[in-house]
């Protein structure tokens, strides 16, 4: 079927298909599909009710409206792409979590799924982006904040409920800690090279955070592990924060 732009000025299938697959309106569609799946994964978890099931789906809809905002600022491509899509995935699988949170529910195999999924997403997205030229600083930056979010998240949790205790939360604040360093420091705002042991430690981070989700994990195990992956985030933290400062303007 040709498609062509109509003498009268209406619009034709053309112009109804760019505008259907402009990245924001991608962006928003997809997020719909997913809140739809947030209430239907939160109505599945057990012990998490109404009210909790409606703090995971607010919490997704503020991630969805400052990430698509993002989005519209600085976007460079046509089109949204399967990576951002992904993306936008982990959000949602992220933030259904809230809901066991607020409620209570303590180390669960619900909850050690869920983000167990979320993190094995992780790094798929950046594969995709590479693989079909849809590479952004938006994306990178989604990415990373979605990892943050996910952290944050799993470390109440395993503070709250978990046998660890509040140490946990610990492994869940570096990054906003971080970032609100850069408020005060403006030569923390530069941006830093890629750097793979950083990731490795992102990843040993959530990874230790999900395990504390588990509840057959010995607390002979639990303890030692957050000190651990503490270590490994400050030593991570102090590289960055060397080379930012020897890079200062």
């Amino acid at each position: 079927m040709a498609y062509v732009r109509a003498e009268n000025g209406q619009q034709t299938p053309a112009q109804s298909q760019s505008v259907v697959r402009h990245p924001v309106t991608e962006f928003a569609a997809t997020s719909v599909a997913l809140a739809a799946g947030i209430v239907l994964l939160t109505m599945l978890m057990p012990a998490v009710g109404p009210v909790p099931g409606g703090v995971a789906l607010a919490c997704f809809a503020t991630g969805a409206m400052v990430s698509g905002r993002a989005l519209q600022r600085s976007y460079p491509h046509a089109h949204l792409g399967v990576c951002n899509a992904i993306t936008l995935a982990r959000l949602a699988l992220t933030m259904a979590l809230a809901g066991p949170l607020v409620a209570g529910v303590g180390p669960s195999w619900v909850v050690f799924s869920v983000a167990l999924v979320a993190l094995a997403l992780d790094g798929i997205d950046g594969w995709f982006a590479r693989r079909h030229g849809n590479a952004s600083a938006f994306g990178a930056r989604f990415d990373m904040e979605v990892d943050s979010a996910l952290a944050l998240i799993l470390a109440i949790s395993a503070a709250t409920t978990g046998v660890v205790g509040p140490a946990a939360i610990l492994l869940g604040v570096p990054r906003y800690l971080f970032a609100s360093g850069g408020w005060f420091f403006p030569w923390m705002r530069r941006d830093l090279p890629e750097r793979f042991s950083r990731k490795l430690v992102c990843v040993a981070q959530l990874a230790a955070l999900i395990a504390l989700q588990a509840p057959i994990l010995p607390e002979a195990v639990a303890l030692p592990l957050v000190p651990l992956v503490l270590a490994m985030i400050a030593w991570s933290f102090a590289v960055d924060l060397l080379w930012l400062w020897r890079h200062r303007r």
